[in-house]
């Protein structure tokens, strides 16, 4: 590509501007590419039985023999989620990831039997040297063990990305390392790529220590049990519940997959200590209710996960009992709020309490640095250039102004769209060219092959059902013998609308006897034909516009 220049050091986002999710950033330098995380998106409601959005890797199997390994910043689901279909994509010569995501990344390549081993687990301590390449690492606060911002150094300088990262002087996990920060600015920072998502909220964020005293506080004056949702990647949070449950003389239930592998891995690696406090469903059917704590995944309202079930009355193994009190320790995502308020109305219904964060119950604090702490990152490490990341344009926009504030030049920044490129050189940095970037949706086993027109499709059928149309063609003569059968769902009932249904029958009949001589047999093209005539007829008749599915069936008579 013309764009790239020998010499020139170039950073490119596959994922995560102008979006929050499937994160992936690529920094190369003449034969040599380095990529940073590699993460899922999960779907918006108009993306109809899509599971994940991932990035097009078309760029780095086009550049796969320039690989040096896949750097992985934490082991969140918009960090790790999309590594699994990477690897069946992309020959990646090497993962290094801190030792929690490790874990989490191994359990997701076993199960889906992809048979890739070097994963190298690294720490704030490991140094990696590639020709161009020397990478250095620094621990930050996040909501997840082992978080890491990367510093890489280039011919053309050095690259901080900060990962997922807040400034919590009082964690209940490890500090941000500041000092090594401060000691990477000082030396001198040619490009900052820091986490834009929360740079619409004022001040500090809140800390972990005023969470944890708050559960505390619920853990003391509550006699029943308490079920508890949040989210299952928030090993501090779980930590905390886990050790208060103890304190309290309570067991702990685990409900929701998620929640079950990450305790796991956090409870054999040390971060948890769950001895003689984490329980299975049967153990606490013998227990009173004010010795149990049940923790459970669904804290955004998710249908299929646990306390949607529960609320819903659909779980095999817990029926709200009229003493429980559900806590919904987390923040609702953007777009998830109806589903968080079903869940919640649910619960109300079955006549137990709920609470929720608001500014009188300080049930979560966010994993993300607000404005303050983006500044104080900004002020620490003193780039040269910056170039907001992770999170949606206005996000992006509102980190750039946070930097200006902070005095940076405003055409020292950059704010970019997946695809496009940042050259950095001896001279500066500017942004030039554009390399293949967008989405692609996984539905099940199916990766990629699930386009707009599929996704347009699905939306039809779900507002405006579908109209199959079934025609009986005599192989013989190719006329149609009697009218078009018509059979519909999620359109309109059958029996009620008889005249409305012969309607469409004697529509479709005429637009079939009127086409089917000049199509030649060629059955592709009558179907075409027949669609351009029913669709219009029904939207007139209706104001609907159904998926309109034509099946052609010959039939030989003897």
């Amino acid at each position: 590509m013309k764009f790239f220049e020998n010499g020139n050091t170039e950073v490119i986002a596959l994922g995560g501007l102008g979006e929050v999710g499937k994160n992936m950033y690529v920094i190369k330098h003449n034969n040599e590419i380095i990529i940073i995380d590699a993460g899922v998106m999960f779907p918006k409601d108009e993306l109809l039985g899509i599971d994940y959005v991932i990035p097009d890797y078309t760029f780095l199997k086009e550049n796969e023999d320039k690989i040096k390994g896949l750097i992985i910043t934490h082991g969140h689901e918009d960090h790790i989620g999309g590594i699994p279909f990477l690897l069946q994509s992309v020959k990646i010569p090497v993962i290094y990831a801190p030792n929690q995501a490790a874990e989490l990344i191994r359990k997701k390549i076993e199960e889906r039997s992809i048979p890739f081993k070097d994963i190298k687990v690294i720490d704030e301590n490991t140094k990696i040297k590639t020709k161009h390449f020397e990478i250095e690492f620094f621990n930050t606060t996040h909501s997840i063990p082992d978080s890491l911002g990367i510093a890489i150094t280039t011919p053309n300088g050095v690259i901080v990305s900060t990962g997922d990262f807040k400034f919590d002087l009082t964690p209940i996990g490890p500090m941000s390392n500041i000092h090594k920060m401060a000691e990477i600015g000082k030396k001198g920072v040619k490009l900052l790529m820091s986490d834009s998502t929360n740079a619409l909220v004022e001040g500090f964020s809140k800390s972990e220590f005023k969470v944890d005293t708050a559960l505390g506080d619920i853990f003391a004056r509550h006699t029943g049990r308490l079920i508890i949702a949040t989210f299952a990647s928030n090993i501090y949070r779980l930590k905390h519940i886990i050790e208060t449950s103890k304190k309290n003389n309570r067991k702990v239930v685990l409900f929701g997959r998620s929640m079950e592998t990450n305790v796991t891995i956090a409870v054999e690696h040390g971060y948890i200590d769950g001895k003689d406090t984490i329980v299975s469903a049967d153990e606490a059917l013998k227990l009173k209710e004010n010795e149990i704590t049940i923790l459970c995944t669904g804290s955004q309202g998710e249908p299929l996960a646990a306390l949607s079930r529960i609320a819903n009355g659909s779980h095999k193994q817990i029926k709200l009992l009229p003493n429980d009190l559900v806590v919904f320790s987390s923040s609702a995502i953007p777009g998830n709020g109806a589903y968080i308020a079903r869940t919640i109305n649910q619960l109300y219904l079955k006549g137990v309490k709920v609470l929720t964060n608001t500014s009188l119950n300080d049930i979560h604090a966010s994993g993300h640095g607000n404005e303050e702490e983006l500044k104080l990152m900004l002020r620490i490490i003193k780039p040269e250039y910056f170039m907001p990341m992770h999170g949606e344009y206005r996000m992006l926009k509102a980190h750039a102004n946070l930097a200006i504030d902070c005095g940076m030049p405003k055409e020292n920044i950059f704010i970019m769209d997946n695809g496009d490129v940042l050259n950095i050189n001896s001279k500066g940095a500017y942004k030039k060219g554009t390399v293949t970037a967008g989405d692609v949706y996984v539905d099940g086993n199916r990766i990629g092959d699930i386009g707009g027109i599929v996704i347009r499709d699905r939306i039809l059928m779900a507002n405006d059902g579908i109209v199959v149309l079934i025609a009986n063609i005599n192989h013989d003569t190719k006329e149609l013998i009697g009218n078009v059968n018509i059979t519909t769902r999620g359109f309109i009932l059958v029996n009620e609308n008889e005249e409305l249904i012969n309607k469409i029958s004697n529509c479709a009949s005429e637009s079939i006897r009127k086409n089917i001589i000049n199509t030649k047999n060629n059955y592709n093209d009558l179907k075409t034909l027949l669609i351009q005539d029913v669709s219009p007829f029904i939207i007139n008749e209706t104001g609907r516009k159904p998926l309109i599915l034509p099946v052609f069936l010959e039939i030989k008579k003897d």
